[in-house]
Protein backbone atom coordinates (compact mmCIF):
# COMPACT_ATOMS: atom_id res chain seq x y z
CA UNK A 1 0.00 0.00 0.00
CA UNK A 2 1.90 3.03 -1.25
CA UNK A 3 -0.49 5.80 -0.18
CA UNK A 4 0.29 5.44 3.56
CA UNK A 5 1.05 8.64 5.46
CA UNK A 6 1.66 7.28 8.95
CA UNK A 7 3.84 4.17 8.76
CA UNK A 8 5.07 3.97 12.34
CA UNK A 9 8.48 5.21 13.35
CA UNK A 10 9.65 6.84 16.57
CA UNK A 11 10.05 10.07 14.57
CA UNK A 12 6.24 10.39 14.58
CA UNK A 13 6.37 10.82 18.36
CA UNK A 14 8.42 13.96 17.81
CA UNK A 15 10.65 16.07 20.02
CA UNK A 16 8.60 16.38 23.20
CA UNK A 17 11.02 18.77 24.89
CA UNK A 18 10.89 21.13 21.92
CA UNK A 19 7.15 20.86 21.35
CA UNK A 20 5.99 20.92 24.97
CA UNK A 21 8.46 23.13 26.87
CA UNK A 22 5.87 24.04 29.50
CA UNK A 23 3.66 20.96 29.77
CA UNK A 24 6.37 18.34 29.31
CA UNK A 25 5.87 14.65 28.50
CA UNK A 26 3.07 13.83 30.94
CA UNK A 27 -0.69 13.95 30.57
CA UNK A 28 -3.56 12.53 32.55
CA UNK A 29 -4.80 8.99 32.03
CA UNK A 30 -8.25 10.28 31.05
CA UNK A 31 -6.75 11.73 27.85
CA UNK A 32 -5.22 8.39 26.85
CA UNK A 33 -8.44 6.53 27.61
CA UNK A 34 -10.54 9.13 25.80
CA UNK A 35 -8.49 8.55 22.65
CA UNK A 36 -8.46 4.75 23.06
CA UNK A 37 -12.17 4.28 23.72
CA UNK A 38 -13.28 6.82 21.09
CA UNK A 39 -11.14 5.00 18.51
CA UNK A 40 -12.63 1.73 19.71
CA UNK A 41 -16.19 3.08 19.44
CA UNK A 42 -15.70 4.45 15.92
CA UNK A 43 -13.94 1.32 14.69
CA UNK A 44 -16.58 -0.96 16.24
CA UNK A 45 -19.40 1.02 14.63
CA UNK A 46 -17.74 0.56 11.21
CA UNK A 47 -16.16 -2.90 11.48
CA UNK A 48 -17.72 -4.74 14.45
CA UNK A 49 -16.19 -5.91 17.71
CA UNK A 50 -14.17 -8.85 16.37
CA UNK A 51 -12.43 -6.81 13.67
CA UNK A 52 -11.83 -3.94 16.12
CA UNK A 53 -10.23 -6.36 18.58
CA UNK A 54 -8.05 -7.73 15.78
CA UNK A 55 -6.94 -4.19 14.85
CA UNK A 56 -6.19 -3.27 18.46
CA UNK A 57 -4.22 -6.51 18.88
CA UNK A 58 -2.26 -5.81 15.69
CA UNK A 59 -1.55 -2.24 16.83
CA UNK A 60 -0.43 -3.50 20.24
CA UNK A 61 1.88 -6.02 18.60
CA UNK A 62 3.45 -3.32 16.42
CA UNK A 63 3.87 -1.14 19.52
CA UNK A 64 5.42 -4.01 21.50
CA UNK A 65 7.89 -4.71 18.70
CA UNK A 66 8.80 -1.02 18.36
CA UNK A 67 9.11 -0.71 22.16
CA UNK A 68 11.43 -3.71 22.30
CA UNK A 69 13.58 -2.35 19.45
CA UNK A 70 13.90 1.05 21.16
CA UNK A 71 14.41 -0.02 24.78
CA UNK A 72 15.43 -3.70 24.93
CA UNK A 73 17.24 -4.61 21.72
CA UNK A 74 20.36 -6.65 22.31
CA UNK A 75 19.26 -8.03 25.67
CA UNK A 76 19.62 -11.83 25.64
CA UNK A 77 19.21 -12.72 29.32
CA UNK A 78 15.59 -13.25 30.44
CA UNK A 79 16.15 -11.75 33.91
CA UNK A 80 17.75 -8.64 32.43
CA UNK A 81 14.92 -8.37 29.88
CA UNK A 82 12.28 -8.55 32.62
CA UNK A 83 14.13 -6.07 34.87
CA UNK A 84 14.53 -3.61 32.01
CA UNK A 85 10.87 -3.91 31.04
CA UNK A 86 9.69 -3.48 34.63
CA UNK A 87 11.79 -0.37 35.06
CA UNK A 88 10.79 1.30 31.79
CA UNK A 89 7.08 0.39 32.01
CA UNK A 90 6.95 1.86 35.51
CA UNK A 91 9.02 4.94 34.62
CA UNK A 92 6.75 5.71 31.64
CA UNK A 93 3.62 5.15 33.74
CA UNK A 94 2.43 2.26 31.56
CA UNK A 95 1.99 -0.18 34.44
CA UNK A 96 3.62 -2.37 37.04
CA UNK A 97 4.65 -5.62 35.40
CA UNK A 98 5.39 -8.85 37.19
CA UNK A 99 6.29 -12.27 35.81
CA UNK A 100 4.45 -14.87 37.91
CA UNK A 101 5.93 -17.82 36.06
CA UNK A 102 8.41 -18.31 33.26
CA UNK A 103 9.51 -21.46 31.47
CA UNK A 104 11.81 -20.27 28.70
CA UNK A 105 12.33 -23.84 27.44
CA UNK A 106 8.59 -24.42 26.95
CA UNK A 107 7.96 -20.80 25.96
CA UNK A 108 5.31 -20.46 28.65
CA UNK A 109 4.80 -17.34 30.77
CA UNK A 110 2.25 -15.79 33.10
CA UNK A 111 2.57 -12.01 33.29
CA UNK A 112 0.60 -9.53 35.35
CA UNK A 113 0.18 -5.82 34.77
CA UNK A 114 -1.14 -3.70 37.63
CA UNK A 115 -2.22 -0.07 37.43
CA UNK A 116 -2.22 -0.42 33.65
CA UNK A 117 -3.24 2.30 31.21
CA UNK A 118 -6.17 0.45 29.67
CA UNK A 119 -8.46 -0.67 32.44
CA UNK A 120 -7.34 -0.12 36.05
CA UNK A 121 -10.19 1.70 37.76
CA UNK A 122 -12.84 1.02 35.09
CA UNK A 123 -16.23 -0.35 36.13
CA UNK A 124 -16.83 -4.10 35.95
CA UNK A 125 -17.97 -5.02 32.46
CA UNK A 126 -18.03 -8.84 32.56
CA UNK A 127 -15.43 -9.05 29.76
CA UNK A 128 -11.72 -8.43 29.35
CA UNK A 129 -10.71 -5.21 27.58
CA UNK A 130 -6.92 -5.41 27.27
CA UNK A 131 -6.69 -6.70 23.69
CA UNK A 132 -4.09 -4.03 22.84
CA UNK A 133 -2.01 -5.26 25.79
CA UNK A 134 -2.22 -8.84 24.50
CA UNK A 135 -0.69 -7.66 21.25
CA UNK A 136 1.88 -5.49 23.06
CA UNK A 137 3.08 -8.44 25.16
CA UNK A 138 3.13 -10.70 22.08
CA UNK A 139 5.29 -8.15 20.25
CA UNK A 140 7.70 -7.94 23.18
CA UNK A 141 7.96 -11.72 23.62
CA UNK A 142 8.33 -12.42 19.91
CA UNK A 143 11.06 -9.80 19.61
CA UNK A 144 12.93 -11.20 22.61
CA UNK A 145 12.64 -14.90 21.74
CA UNK A 146 12.31 -14.91 17.95
CA UNK A 147 9.24 -17.16 18.32
CA UNK A 148 5.57 -16.41 17.65
CA UNK A 149 3.44 -16.05 20.80
CA UNK A 150 -0.24 -16.41 21.61
CA UNK A 151 -1.07 -14.06 24.47
CA UNK A 152 -4.44 -14.16 26.21
CA UNK A 153 -5.75 -12.04 29.04
CA UNK A 154 -7.20 -14.40 31.66
CA UNK A 155 -7.92 -11.91 34.48
CA UNK A 156 -8.88 -8.25 34.07
CA UNK A 157 -9.88 -5.33 36.27
CA UNK A 158 -13.11 -5.23 34.26
CA UNK A 159 -13.98 -8.81 35.24
CA UNK A 160 -13.53 -8.09 38.94
CA UNK A 161 -9.81 -8.75 39.34
CA UNK A 162 -7.49 -6.02 40.54
CA UNK A 163 -4.62 -6.86 38.25
CA UNK A 164 -4.56 -7.97 34.63
CA UNK A 165 -3.06 -11.40 34.09
CA UNK A 166 -1.89 -12.74 30.75
CA UNK A 167 -0.77 -16.15 29.60
CA UNK A 168 1.88 -16.10 26.89
CA UNK A 169 2.62 -19.30 25.01
CA UNK A 170 5.15 -19.81 22.23
CA UNK A 171 3.52 -21.26 19.13
CA UNK A 172 4.83 -24.19 17.14
CA UNK A 173 5.87 -23.18 13.67
CA UNK A 174 4.89 -25.44 10.82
Amino acid sequence: MSDRKYKFSWDLIGDIELGRPNLGPMTRIEVYRLMQFVFRDVLESHYGTAQTDALFHEAGKLAGTAFYNKFCQGITDLNEFVRTLQEILRELGIGIMRVESADIEKGSFVITMSEDLDCSGLPELDYEVCVYDEGFIAGLMESFTGKKFKVKEVDCWCTGDRTCRFTAQAQETA
